[in-house]
């Protein structure tokens, strides 16, 4: 079971594929305790989970988001497969009831807490509810920024502001941390289209350039006007068109294009085996299962990440002109990393880190590109961090930076791509990078 992980650590995965498949599943799994909340579900919640464990592992779908897995985790986990699975924080009262399974590794996981909740119509202020953050990597130089949401329930005055307001939280979340990046949004938002009060869930689209992947495979890309009659799913619901509170967003990227081929409520595929309850639904809400294809750009590419996840993000995929070239490399080091520059041939300018160090530059030739590049990690503060860096160019010049280690790891773009940018996390020194990559 894993909690985080230092991406320097990140084998080179072997496939170099440039388009794939995945499929993703959003569940609230009803673990709030028995005593507190029986979630009108028939059968023991122990036994339950342990059911729907063993329906993960029987349809291996490649993510899955859990909400409300709170007293009852042990259970799932203890007849799931998956290789990658987040640790619990806790039953109610102490941990989120948010957690993901999946068949690929990921990096920066990070769980927030709600700035608002409402106790108007409930318990919502009771645990720590919230969101997780995660960037997936189902493949090589892939990377989806994945949110697991869970927002406060009701539909009191205060419930819906306090719901808008985790809502925003989430969409001001992934303008800072996912600028550039590809993004998923599973989980139980609580919010409704229909309902005249429920603004939040449509930030994702203004703000964020989310689609929903039920109104554009359901509802043939027509959102639902607010304060209009709903149509109300049953559960397991045998109508797609209907609206349920959990749902799937998504956007693609300049490096990532994704794209959602189905949407479907499959409640009926997790139902009781126990003779005395066979056939009755696990869990009071209908699971969301969406196929994804992902396909890489012809234009843009990155490497895996190496370092740590600490310090700012920052990412140079949002400023790059058309056609990007590199034609100057500034690097500052001494015991460790501490900045990264590259000047573009049309003036453009990236540069990520400190001031610290010794500066050392290189100026590319004619039909010289940056292809290769050495990165070099080691712990600082307790902080996983890039010590060391060596561009290396087609003509076969070099230029290097900060201390080597015994942890390096060589990224090497792919046949007609050199590297013109940056993404990662940086302070003072340059915790965590990775290469992007153009076509020339």
């Amino acid at each position: 079971m894993k909690t985080t992980i230092l991406s320097a650590l990140i084998p080179a995965l072997a496939s170099a594929a440039t388009s794939g498949k995945f499929t993703a599943l959003t569940f609230n799994v009803a673990g709030l305790p028995e005593i507190l909340q029986s979630n009108d579900v028939n059968g023991s919640k122990s036994e339950n989970a342990g059911e729907i464990g063993t329906y993960f592992a029987k349809y291996g779908y490649d993510i899955i988001h859990v909400q409300e897995d709170f007293n009852y985790h042990a259970y799932i986990y203890a007849t799931d497969n998956h290789a990658y699975r987040t640790a619990t924080s806790g039953g109610a009262a102490i941990g989120s009831g948010l957690n993901s399974l999946s068949n690929y590794d990921w990096v920066d996981f990070t769980r927030a807490k709600w700035n608002t909740c409402s106790d108007a119509s409930g318990s919502d202020c009771l645990t720590p509810k919230g969101f997780t953050f995660m960037r997936w990597n189902p493949a090589d130089g892939v990377f989806i920024d994945l949110y697991n949401v869970h927002a406060d329930a009701g539909t009191e005055a205060d419930d819906e502001k306090a719901r808008n307001s985790n809502l925003q939280q989430v969409a001001d979340y992934i303008d800072t941390w996912s600028t550039g990046n590809a993004v998923i949004v599973m989980g139980d938002t609580n919010s409704r289209y229909t309902r005249a009060d429920d603004t939040g869930v449509r930030v994702f689209k203004s703000q964020n350039n989310l689609a929903d992947t039920w109104v554009d495979l359901e509802m043939n890309g027509v959102y639902p006007t607010a304060g209009a009659d709903a149509l109300m799913c049953d559960n397991p619901s045998s109508v797609q068109t209907c609206e349920i509170v959990d749902k799937v967003l998504y956007r693609g990227s300049d490096v990532v294009t994704l794209g959602a081929d189905s949407f479907a409520y499959v409640g009926k595929l997790f139902t009781n085996t126990n003779p005395d309850y066979l056939g009755d639904v696990l869990s009071d809400h209908d699971p969301i299962l969406v196929d994804f294809t992902w396909s890489l750009s012809n234009s843009l590419r990155q490497s895996q990440f190496s370092g740590g996840p600490h310090g700012t993000w920052f990412s140079d995929l949002t400023g790059l002109p058309s056609s990007p070239a590199a034609s100057v490399i500034t690097f500052r080091g001494a015991e460790r990393l501490d900045s990264v520059a590259v000047k573009l041939t049309d003036g453009t300018q990236f540069s990520h880190g400190g001031t610290g160090g010794s500066e050392v530059s290189l100026t590319l030739g004619s039909g010289e590109y940056w292809t290769t590049t050495e990165l070099c990690t080691g712990v600082y503060n307790d902080n996983t961090r890039n010590f060391y860096i060596k561009a290396t160019t087609s003509a076969g010049n070099t230029l290097e930076a900060g201390t080597a280690t015994g942890s390096c790891t060589t990224f090497t773009a792919d046949d007609g791509f050199a590297v013109v940018g940056f993404v990662g996390q940086a302070g003072d020194e340059i915790d965590q990078l990775a290469l992007v990559y153009a076509a020339y």
